[in-house]
């Protein structure tokens, strides 16, 4: 089968969507299908990947890949891409990754657009929260973690209290995060935190560790990636995703359970989807119950292994080979 792979960003950029559409279409070729990626991310990686990729294609290259495909997979719907469709008819799939909307809610013309050429697709959701916001049917399949490279090394040291992942920006719920640790320091625990991540808060939250006399407790060590990462993620004994916002799934906590690290994440969107049996919900926006979660798991070892003995299962249903089939299911079948 020949796949046409669009995906806006890809490697060297670095995120969640990159993050999946370069694990399904490295699975998708080792399955033994033609993958070719088209992608709006212009500077070229220093990898060498195994299928071509075209970066800011022509609109005559996108004529001629939309004619060479046997299915055209959008990765996240794109109208740059997707145009050709109106004059070459192929098979048509559509994975949500996140909401077709403006990140205030509001839905502009282009949104209008693309939820009402969605009912052309067939259409895929990444957790129930996605599905539910689609106008249209859809197929739920959550989002795959790189399983080679995020695994639980027995021989890690898990000395560090607690990390956090991602952009650090106000969606992502890092000061709250800063004031359940001030919260638990009045009650005289004093638990460490790993801040893995850069963005434009950076500033104003380290103003804030200064200002609730955190600085011996929080460590801001800049962006890691792949094995240095999950090094990283296996020292430490709980992963905290307090995001503000309502994520669409949440690739970070695959990532961290996967690395023996318990979540607790926020309860909201895409979320509880994604932490499974694998760590606790506190009510988002919250930070009394989110001190409060930290201080309950913290204290308890038990507990800690009770949750990374049930997150076993929980995984198997998001490696990268699994999820891989679960699409080209979903591929073949609009292929034929």
């Amino acid at each position: 089968m020949k796949i046409l792979l669009s995906s806006h960003f890809f490697h060297p950029s670095v995120g969640g969507i990159e993050e999946v559409s370069y694990n399904l279409a490295h699975k998708f070729f080792q399955l033994g299908h033609e993958v070719k990626v088209i992608t709006r991310t212009k500077t070229k990686s220093n990898i060498e990947f195994p299928f071509e990729i075209i970066r800011r294609p022509t609109p005559f290259q996108l004529i001629h890949l939309t004619r060479w495909c046997d299915v055209f997979f959008h990765n996240n719907i794109s109208l740059k891409t997707a145009w050709p469709l109106l004059f070459i008819r192929k098979p048509w799939v559509v994975a949500h990754h996140t909401w077709i909307a403006r990140m205030n809610g509001r839905i502009n013309l282009r949104d209008r657009i693309k939820q009402w050429i969605c009912k052309y697709a067939t259409n895929i959701s990444i957790s129930k929260v996605m599905s539910k916001h689609l106008r249209v049917p859809s197929i739920i399949i959550g989002n795959p973690y790189r399983n080679q490279v995020f695994k639980l090394d027995p021989t890690a040291k898990r000395e560090q209290d607690l990390v956090f992942l991602g952009r650090l920006v106000w969606d992502k719920g890092v000061d709250l995060l800063l004031d359940a640790l001030f919260i638990l320091k009045t009650r005289g625990i004093t638990p460490r935190l790993t801040i893995i991540g850069n963005g434009p808060e950076q500033a104003s939250l380290e103003q804030q560790c200064a200002r609730l006399e955190l600085n011996n407790q929080v460590n801001f060590c800049g962006t890691h990636t792949a094995e240095n990462l999950a090094a990283m993620l296996n020292s430490h004994k709980i992963i905290v995703i307090p995001s503000r916002w309502q994520e669409p799934f949440g690739l970070v906590a695959l990532e961290g359970i996967a690395c023996g690290c318990v979540a607790i994440g926020a309860e909201c969107g895409g979320l509880p989807d994604a932490i499974g049996s694998g760590g606790i919900l506190f009510p988002y926006g919250e930070t009394e119950p989110l001190a409060q979660a930290i201080e309950t798991l913290l204290g308890n070892e038990s507990m800690q292994a009770q949750y990374r003995q049930a997150a076993a299962e929980h995984l198997s249903q998001y490696t990268s080979i699994e999820v891989a089939k679960k699409y080209l299911k979903v591929l073949k079948k609009v292929a034929q």
